[in-house]
């Protein structure tokens, strides 16, 4: 049998498993019952009433998070020399093409955003293994695939994320930390699940949220109540 910790125990008698909470309840609750000692990312997990193998049912976008998520993501770009200058001034970490091209072929992945201008696509397209499954592939769809560096940096450097459906059908995002005040988890939940349900295709019936959760990093799940967002 797995050894629970103490402190888990306390945080696992906080949380009512026969009760769903409204999105203000979680967004206080998930605070009392964090364990760690570090900053802990809050995250949401919403499970959606879609078929991803469908092309049309493949949920990803983006939401700018009001509040940030309070982590400096780190943020590659790959462009051609006439664009470095402005993406150093725009406060990306690193910038370059060739070189990082192999570097990440040899496994380094050691950013959070990877953002390139259209021209560069073609050689960056064979890193698809490394980075698809670490959803760091640069798409149009999500404003990683531009000529505006400048303002794709800004954007993600200001709280801006990319949600993207899994194979089970659950997206998963954090949208804060756990040192964040109660409202300001709330308002970045209710952001992120403000632009998940205005991405839903006409193509999927039945019921569309069909879970959402609330947790930080080691914490146990909060049910949230899903049919409050029902539209």
């Amino acid at each position: 049998m797995a050894f629970v910790s103490k402190k888990r125990k306390i945080a696992d008698s906080k949380i009512d498993a026969n009760k769903t909470y409204s999105l203000k309840e979680a967004s206080a609750l998930v605070k009392q019952i964090n364990t760690t000692k570090f900053d802990a990312s809050v995250d949401l997990h919403i499970r959606l009433g879609v078929d991803p193998k469908k092309a049309d049912q493949a949920i990803r976008g983006t939401v700018t998070l009001p509040h940030g998520t309070g982590k400096t993501k780190k943020v590659l770009v790959l462009c051609t020399p006439d664009k470095e200058a402005e993406a150093k001034a725009a406060g990306a970490d690193y910038v370059g093409l060739d070189e990082f091209v192999t570097k990440i072929e040899g496994g380094w992945v050691d950013i959070d955003v990877i953002i390139a201008t259209p021209s560069v696509m073609p050689k960056i397209g064979k890193l698809g293994k490394v980075l698809g499954p670490r959803n760091l592939m640069p798409n149009p769809k999500t404003g990683t695939v531009t000529n505006d560096v400048a303002n794709a940096i800004n954007d993600v450097k200001g709280g801006k994320i990319a949600f993207k459906v899994d194979k089970v059908g659950i997206i998963h995002a954090s949208i804060g930390r756990v040192s964040f005040a109660p409202e300001k988890i709330e308002a970045n939940s209710q952001e992120l699940l403000n632009a998940i349900i205005k991405a839903k295709p006409s193509t999927a019936k039945g019921t569309y949220l069909k879970g959402v959760s609330m947790a930080s990093s080691m914490s146990p799940g909060i049910t949230i109540d899903a049919k409050a967002f029902a539209h």
